[in-house]
């Protein structure tokens, strides 16, 4: 009985620090820049031990107010169109992507911006029960606690974008040899458009197929109201 009683003790001990440590994070990345995340270590191991590859990490964090007004609306058009409006989930994507599923279909994403800007910063890849929990946890605390515009703001300064590039502002830097907040419509349509796979894909070489990406996110974000953030 005193191992249960010791056993019992230590479990609920574990999970009241885990929810202090998650609360204190989630208020102090509301006001903190994330400092790295945990894809950044993960691509950062993956690069050491490929000899191929080189060994990598660009970031370089700008508020919003240094963003080129055109790169939230962007990626706004293109992630996720209902941004505004859902609290975290959007239920009518996940219920396609569950019956998709349920059919044998490949697997597909229905994840808001919230969603993904949660795993960048607080969880690791991955598609299992526990990590699905988590995210959801944490992005019902992050719609809480964040206001949407400080949500597209650690967004868009963590989210990976290309080989060891993280942020709009190394994304800007390296393939336009400008500023974050000089970007113009199409630059940062086209950013936008290899977000989906920017291992794979990449803004210096489009192919048709982000071209074509690069052209409906324009005419998407032509349609949409405009956010008003960035510079």
């Amino acid at each position: 009985m005193k191992i249960i009683r010791w056993v019992s003790r230590f479990i609920l001990k574990i999970i009241i620090w885990f929810f202090i440590i998650s609360i204190g994070l989630v208020i102090i990345y509301r006001f903190v820049p994330v400092p790295l995340t945990p894809l950044m270590v993960i691509r950062l191991v993956e690069q050491s031990l490929d000899e191929k590859k080189e060994l990598r990490l660009y970031k370089d964090w700008v508020p919003m107010e240094e963003i080129s007004r055109h790169a939230p609306q962007a990626v706004y058009a293109s992630e996720d169109q209902k941004f505004l409006q859902h609290s975290g989930f959007d239920m009518e994507a996940m219920k396609k992507a569950w019956e998709g599923n349920k059919k044998g279909k490949r697997i597909k994403g229905a994840s808001t911006i919230t969603q993904q800007t949660v795993k960048n910063v607080f969880l690791w890849p991955g598609r299992n029960y526990v990590r699905k929990g988590l995210e959801a946890y944490f992005t019902v605390l992050v719609e809480f606690l964040w206001p949407k515009e400080r949500i597209m703001e650690v967004y868009l300064n963590v989210i990976e974008m290309g080989p060891g590039i993280y942020g709009i502002e190394a994304a800007a830097q390296t393939f336009y040899g400008k500023p974050a907040k000089k970007l113009t419509r199409g630059e940062a349509a086209m950013i936008a458009a290899v977000l989906p796979n920017p291992i794979r894909w990449s803004p210096r070489r489009p192919t048709n197929y982000i071209s074509g990406r690069q052209g409906w996110i324009l005419r998407q974000m032509n349609n949409l109201e405009p956010l008003g953030w960035g510079n």
